[in-house]
């Protein structure tokens, strides 16, 4: 039987240099890393995704912090776990053949259900934005959810090119899931794959949208108060939803997106406001980064929503 995931080997990057697991059963862990180099082309163009890279250099990126987590932190005011005993793995990556996608797809859903199983959270390491929807799939028996995307684009299209599991379509598709239970979408701006009638369709769904302009205007907690309570969130987060100065490594790069301290404020507010029961960034693009930036903010990023999980005591001990 062919393996479920592809363990790191001991010359490659684990994410914060955390024990490697080899396998999904029995894991005991609060949160579990894992990558998912998926992605559904849109023609031939897209046959070799570009963020598939991305799972190596968060990785590797997250180093730089790997070694200072009982350290004061200046943006948490003290040790970013709080203190707390948080077990940290990293499963590797979900084995994916090229030109199988819905083998690959499969694979993925069975990977984060397994980690599900085990009452760990899962941290995904994508792969382009259509990583969410094999996910997704794993929560059938985990719901109700409340996904909270930061994209600055809609991702709502039936389909491109007869493709409907593609990156533009991964909101419309988890509106589709009886699992999830509503949504909002923050960061939008500029101009991308949707329609009016996407737009539309979205917004008689009931999807919370926030454009990035919002966040400037509004503040963090307006934001924030605009997300119902005490649900049991999923987060994806597009990297591109941040502003381009500071994550020039993006697909779609788009001026005026979210700062960073506004994504870390909206993280640590949502670990507030109730249950994170997973987490996927995706849309890195590696080759288009600049000194490694784009990689180590998503690290960062990743770190700073542990470090929101821990705070308010959801995770850890």
């Amino acid at each position: 039987m062919a393996r479920l995931t592809v363990p790191l080997p001991t010359s490659a990057a684990a994410f914060l240099d955390a024990p490697r697991i080899e396998s999904l059963d029995d894991l005991a862990a609060d949160v579990a890393v894992i990558g998912v180099p998926y992605g559904v082309p849109y023609g031939m163009v897209g046959a070799k995704q570009r963020s598939s890279e991305a799972t190596r250099t968060i990785r590797e990126a997250s180093l730089a912090f790997a070694h200072y987590l009982t350290h004061y932190d200046i943006d948490f005011g003290g040790e970013i776990f709080a203190g707390r005993d948080v077990r940290i793995v990293d499963c590797g990556d979900v084995a994916m053949v090229p030109g199988a996608y819905e083998a690959n797809f499969q694979a993925a859903t069975a990977a984060v259900a397994k980690i599900l199983a085990c009452g760990a959270v899962p941290l995904v390491l994508g792969g382009d934005h259509s990583v969410p929807i094999p996910v997704l799939h794993a929560y059938e028996e985990h719901g109700p959810i409340f996904i909270i995307q930061f994209d600055a684009h809609f991702d709502w299209r039936d389909e491109i090119g007869g493709v409907r599991r593609g990156l533009s379509s991964m909101m419309r598709r988890a509106s589709e899931m009886a699992w999830v239970d509503g949504m909002a979408e923050i960061g939008l701006r500029s101009v991308g794959s949707a329609r009016q009638v996407d737009v539309d369709d979205a917004r008689a769904y009931g999807s919370i949208i926030v454009t990035a302009r919002d966040v400037h205007r509004d503040g963090v907690d307006a934001v924030l108060a605009r997300i119902p309570d005490g649900h049991r969130y999923y987060i994806t987060f597009d990297a591109d939803s941040l502003d381009a100065a500071i994550a020039p490594g993006v697909g779609a790069p788009c001026f005026g997106g979210l700062s960073y301290d506004q994504a870390t404020d909206l993280l640590r507010g949502i670990a507030d406001k109730g249950s994170v029961v997973g987490y996927d960034i995706v849309e890195v693009v590696p080759e288009l980064d600049v000194n490694g930036m784009t990689s180590r903010l998503a690290a960062r990023l990743t770190l700073n929503l542990i470090g929101a999980l821990a705070h308010a005591g959801r995770i850890g001990r």
